[in-house]
């Protein structure tokens, strides 16, 4: 039977429920069966796997592998998969590196079946790596099951954190951050920008997301997210906002049905109560 995160309020509260409960939670998620019936195939049969055919050819450990990069909505996408996984990430024009979607370059890269000695999934501690982003990533997307806001707010403070610790130009973090669906909602989201704001140039998006970072941080640096409370600070303000716009709509929904229909402004205003 699987174990189903307990996220018992909406927030930044059900945050710091879920922050002081996670190990246990966590530990119990991991120990599920489903889980550990994963796990114990994955460490089994992965060594044996030497090119981008071997894994897609096997359902299983595709489930973990697409599991762990957040990618489960492609299993059926087998072709696709292995396009990605054979060709690599070392040639400019491999398709990983063309796709806007920089989480199938993470998963080639892991992997990497385009190295002409071996692939990683030969060396020792690969299975350990990847286990642990599939448990990360499943235990996310059950907390999501629950709340949506939570599951992004975990995924954000997993994938900055990793983010901010690489060897590259705080420029080109922050163009990895809008590269990434989940990151560019929770950044939108905690600046209250508009949907409209993915549709204009990419380059005034950096500009405008650096300067509403600054406004709420001190600092445009993403390096900042370094820091645990800085960290907890940008995510209680997605996390408030989120929970804003969800109040918003629960009181709005009704009301409109009430316009709608014609309905008096005494009716209204009993709701809004």
């Amino acid at each position: 039977m699987s174990f189903t995160p307990v996220v018992p309020m909406s927030g930044y509260a059900g945050w710091t429920f879920l922050q002081r409960t996670m190990d246990k939670q966590k530990d119990a998620f991991d120990s599920s069966a489903t889980m550990q019936r994963d796990e114990a195939y994955f460490r089994e049969k992965i060594g044996n796997v030497r090119t981008a055919e071997d894994l897609v050819s096997d359902r299983r450990l595709l489930k973990v592998a697409l599991g762990a990069f957040g990618l489960d909505g492609d299993i059926n996408n087998s072709f696709f998969i292995r396009k990605v996984l054979e060709e690599g990430t070392t040639e400019k024009s491999a398709l990983a590196n063309r796709l806007s979607d920089k989480t199938y370059r993470a998963l080639s890269e892991a992997f990497g079946f385009d190295n002409a000695k071996a692939p990683e999934t030969t060396k020792t501690g690969f299975a350990d790596k990847i286990l642990s982003r599939y448990s990360d990533k499943q235990f996310e997307a059950a907390v999501g099951e629950q709340n949506t806001s939570m599951r992004l707010a975990l995924n954000a403070q997993r994938e900055l954190g990793e983010l901010v610790k690489k060897d590259s130009s705080d420029l080109t973090k922050w163009y990895t951050v809008l590269g990434s669906e989940p990151l560019r909602q929770v950044m939108q989201t905690a600046f209250n920008l508009p949907t409209a704001f993915a549709s204009i140039d990419l380059d005034q998006q950096v500009r405008q997301i650096q300067d509403k970072f600054d406004s709420l941080m001190g600092t445009e640096s993403l390096s900042t997210l370094s820091d645990p409370k800085q960290m907890d600070k940008l995510l209680k303000r997605f996390l408030t906002m989120s929970q804003i716009t969800e109040s918003a709509n629960t009181v709005t929904s009704p009301t409109l049905q009430i316009l709608q229909s014609g309905g008096s402004a005494s009716n209204i205003l009993s709701i809004l109560r």
